[in-house]
């Protein structure tokens, strides 16, 4: 039995138990939106990050940002969805650093109900959110078991566990992301590995931009007013707001936490209706 003491003093208060000195994480899907945002308040914390991402050009933006910010970070390009090139990322890696964290930020959308979702789209969404994360993990669970631990957090969403319009495949595949989390926590916390995930609601990130630009054009800003409504809350989630959960998630602060889904939805599970 493994226990933690440690006795609270105005020092070890601060939020400096918050900062992940020393520790090197991965992020996937980093070049953009919420992964971006994870990437960046990571570094500014004292992680050394590798940002993963299909557009490596956006992954070489974040870090470029987070180098000339002082920070420390590298970039891949990786498509999850593959076994053999996760895993090769992976072990390029590792064989550089230990990794402590794994971010399973990486993901893709669809909107349709079961009807007009087609085969092609319903398994290019399992493929990305669902076999995505289960390659990452999979290329890295090995090494942390080797090296003492670490700690996995997986992206989620409300739609995985809320019942959302026209969100079928989507909402499966996201399903699916929860469940993965804790048989994870449940298999690997005797090896020292904390597994958990949020499950956002609307955050304002380029793809809702994208998406209301292509499917509302001159409409914009009604729909995304309308959008943001749909939280009791009043607003779109910001992914920094998100960034900051996972910072406390992953760092030591939390080391008591683990199979947990942590809901960041300004209101919408428990106050929507």
């Amino acid at each position: 039995m493994q226990t933690r003491s440690v006795a609270l003093t105005a020092e070890s208060a601060s939020a400096s138990e918050f900062r992940l000195d020393g520790k090197l994480a991965v992020v996937t899907g980093g070049g953009s939106g919420i992964g971006r945002a994870i990437a960046i308040k990571f570094a500014a914390n004292g992680a050394d990050v590798r940002i993963l991402d299909t557009n490596l050009k956006g992954a070489e933006l974040t870090t470029q940002e987070i180098v000339q910010s002082g920070g420390r970070a590298s970039s891949y390009a990786c498509e999850v969805s593959d076994q053999a090139k996760t895993k090769a990322t992976f072990s390029q890696i590792s064989t550089q650093a230990r990794i402590h964290i794994l971010i399973n930020n990486a993901g893709v959308s669809h909107i349709g109900n079961v009807e007009s979702t087609t085969e092609e789209d319903f398994d290019r969404i399992l493929r990305v959110n669902v076999k995505g994360i289960y390659n990452c993990i999979l290329a890295c669970v090995g090494h942390m078991k080797a090296s003492g631990g670490g700690v996995v957090l997986n992206m989620a969403s409300i739609a995985g566990s809320a019942g959302l319009a026209e969100r079928f495949a989507y909402s499966t595949s996201k399903g699916a992301v929860i469940a993965m989390t804790y048989s994870v926590a449940r298999d690997y916390v005797a090896h020292n590995i904390r597994c958990n995930c949020i499950s956002p609601a609307r955050v304002h990130t380029p793809f809702v931009d994208g998406y209301l630009a292509k499917n509302y054009p001159g409409r914009e800003k009604e729909m995304y007013d309308k959008l943001a409504k749909t939280q009791p809350i009043g607003r779109m989630g910001e992914p920094d707001e998100v960034a900051s959960l996972a910072l406390f998630l992953c760092s030591d602060a939390a080391s008591f936490i683990t199979g947990v889904d942590y809901p960041l939805d300004g209101g919408f599970m428990n106050l929507h209706g």
